[in-house]
């Protein structure tokens, strides 16, 4: 999940504090004896339909309101949800059994055609969703995800009865079952399709909570789902993201009690969170990696010579290691990749990432090259939003170096708000470099790299496009062992290197608070709180 609505916005891995409770009895916090957990979030920036998610801020709620057919684990393994049974003789024709008794929150069933449905309204040209990239890998679709030219469904997609439909992909995939717990995935009732702007405000889901209410850039109410019977059984009564856009009033509101969770840290308390007694505190090795986006339409940094040229030098000139100390206080890690080490298939020997390596000498040495094929007088600037912590002094320290490593003009440009920046950056109008962030959708290198890098992906917000690149994906999905996959992945990787149509800087570490006395905290591979098992 795209955090370019991320950096900042992620939330925490692995390690738990306290206990948790049985059933979600007792407890304070929500009126009527109610056990409310409240939580930090971000005003979503579209209506919560799960194709049409692709930021952290609606992807934490759209995960909570629905249930996919696979859901995954704190550490990352896959279990059946809705899905009885994902099986596949060629890992190309897969058959989706479904579990009985499954229902959405009105009381409809949830059977194929709530999945069918669902995809082919994802996979709709004409209803522009974010996640119709996910579709790419079934038959009757375009690189994109949306349908193939003149057709009006996915032809991949076959229902067999209420509980049994098939997906017959381009190519095999032999980790396919383990993607579909992303939100794309999901399922949709048939009132979603009536009027699904109407829907996106008040959604009717399956999963573990439903929608109590939405006041849009305060709060979202989230209420535990008596009906649900999967994989994240609620132990609270509920769950309200509230919704901050000044990340020390949150730290402060933990502090006092008022907010139970917080996925992130202020710069402000980066050096004293671990020894506050007032929190509770953690601190692990994250899934998050962040990076400076340089769209191809950027002046002087397109995908020719002098683009490549300029990338490469900038990558030099960033010390990443004295950021992630004097800013972060080392709770980020330089980038070795444009992946997580924590991954399973990760590599720690990718060829090409040595451009990662802080050079100054070295990236003057690229710039003055790239000068001699056409000059550059203007000012190279690195956008990001305001609302983030830590945002503004990574990206002037950032800029500094660039200053005066490269002896060139380079500045910070500040928006406001995510809801503001993503929408310049989804709208194509963001006119400049830009942070951004990735926040994994299934545990794999493959995750970071298809949906952010694939020609026409959803979250590839600055329109890189290289043929090599993409092959090198269809064999790492096609690869029949793990090495030829890894293999796989690395290539796709060295070229990624080589073009760099992002520069990758860091990857963030788990780390966050919660209040006193908050109990069954336990936070996941892909960096987010387990909402379901907190209690206090």
């Amino acid at each position: 999940m795209t955090i370019t609505a991320g950096l900042s916005a992620a939330a925490l891995v692995l390690a738990g504090c306290g206990g948790g409770g049985d059933d979600g009895g007792g407890g304070g916090g929500g009126g009527d004896g109610e056990m409310i957990i409240n939580a930090r979030g971000l005003e979503p920036q579209n209506p919560l339909i799960p194709t049409s998610t692709n930021e952290v801020g609606g992807g934490r709620i759209v995960d909570l309101l629905y249930a996919g057919l696979v859901s995954y684990s704190a550490d990352g393994e896959t279990q059946m949800e809705v899905a009885d049974s994902i099986e596949s003789d060629d890992n190309k024709t897969w058959t989706v059994n479904l579990k009985d008794g499954w229902t959405f929150s009105d009381g409809s069933p949830v059977t194929a055609n709530s999945f069918v449905d669902a995809w082919n309204y994802g996979a709709n040209p004409d209803n522009a969703q974010l996640g119709a990239y996910f579709f790419y890998p079934i038959e009757g679709t375009t690189d994109d995800g949306t349908f193939a030219e003149g057709a009006d469904s996915i032809s991949g997609l076959n229902v067999v009865d209420d509980s049994t439909f098939t997906i017959t992909l381009k190519d095999p995939a032999s980790d396919f079952a383990d993607r579909l717990g992303y939100s794309s995935y999901f399922p949709l009732p048939e009132a979603a399709f009536d009027d699904p702007e109407a829907f996106g405000e008040s959604p009717i889901g399956n999963g573990p909570y439903t929608l109590d209410g939405w006041d849009h850039n305060t709060e979202a109410r989230l209420l535990a789902n008596d009906d649900y019977d999967g994989n994240r059984d609620p132990q609270n009564d509920g769950v309200t993201f509230k919704f901050y856009t000044d990340p020390d009033a949150a730290y402060t509101d933990v502090q006092s009690g008022v907010l139970d969770i917080l996925d992130e840290v202020p710069t402000s308390a980066i050096s004293t969170f671990t020894t506050d007694d007032q929190v509770q505190a953690f601190n692990d090795p994250g899934p998050v990696s962040a990076n400076i986006t340089i769209p191809a339409s950027l002046e002087h940094f397109g995908e020719d010579e002098e683009g490549k040229l300029r990338r490469q030098a900038i990558s030099h000139a960033i010390d990443r290691g004295e950021i992630t100390s004097q800013i972060f206080d080392d709770t980020y890690t330089p980038a070795t990749d444009f992946s997580s080490p924590i991954m399973a298939d990760y590599s720690d020997d990718v060829e090409g990432n040595d451009v990662l390596d802080f050079d100054p000498e070295r990236a003057r040495d690229l710039w003055n090259q790239a000068n001699q094929i056409s000059d550059f007088d203007g000012t190279f600037e690195v956008s990001y939003n305001a609302d983030g912590s830590g945002n503004a002094e990574w990206v002037e320290a950032v800029t500094n170096q660039l200053r005066e490593n490269l002896q060139i003009n380079a500045e910070p440009k500040p928006f406001a708000t995510f809801a503001e920046f993503r929408e310049l950056i989804t709208e194509r109008n963001i006119n400049t470099a830009f942070r951004a962030g990735w926040q994994p959708d299934y545990p794999s290198v493959y995750n970071y790299l298809a949906p952010v890098f694939g020609t026409g992906a959803g979250s590839n917000d600055g329109d890189y496009s290289n043929p090599d690149f993409d092959a090198a994906l269809v064999d790492a999905a096609s690869s029949q062992n793990e090495d030829d996959r890894k293999a796989a992945l690395a290539d796709a990787q060295s070229i990624l290197f080589e073009d760099l149509p992002a520069i990758p800087l860091w990857d963030r570490n788990s780390f966050g608070v919660a209040a006193q006395g908050v109990q069954g905290v336990d936070f996941t591979w892909q960096d987010q709180p387990t909402y379901h098992t907190i209690t206090k």
